[in-house]
């Protein structure tokens, strides 16, 4: 199965668990892996046929701007939820990343993985 890589995506929300963080938005670095087909879409050279990122990470900047958790937890669940509802995505590898987070830490965050991994298909024997 191949996989679409999203790295280092930067979104600014509001998030965080203190009243301060309440007020202002803070910067969150997303890394996405997406399983699907591509060869169809390879074959042809047609985007309708992929999982178009440019338009998965508009949406993903969206949803940043719609809500608001405390949890960087909550966003991750949410996310991948909104992502493989709209998205024809059956399987994702979710990191989210707070920057600044925690004193001398570069960054905490989360991974997640949600949905199943379609197996690789096999041709016949050669």
């Amino acid at each position: 199965m191949d996989r679409i890589l999203i790295e280092a995506l930067k979104v600014d929300t509001v998030i965080g668990v203190y009243d301060w963080e309440r007020s202002i938005q803070q910067s969150l670095s997303l890394d996405l892996v997406l399983a699907t087909d591509i060869r169809s879409a390879a074959a042809t050279d047609d985007l309708r046929l992929t999982l178009d990122y440019a338009a998965i990470c508009q949406r993903i900047q969206q949803f940043a701007n719609e809500h608001q958790f405390a949890l960087v937890e909550t966003f991750a669940e949410r996310l991948a939820e909104c992502l493989r509802s709209e998205f024809p995505i059956t399987w994702l590898r979710l990191t989210v990343r707070k920057p600044g987070a925690v004193p001398n830490a570069a960054n905490v965050g989360l991974e997640i993985t949600r949905g199943t991994l379609p197996e690789a298909t096999q041709g016949p024997s050669a």
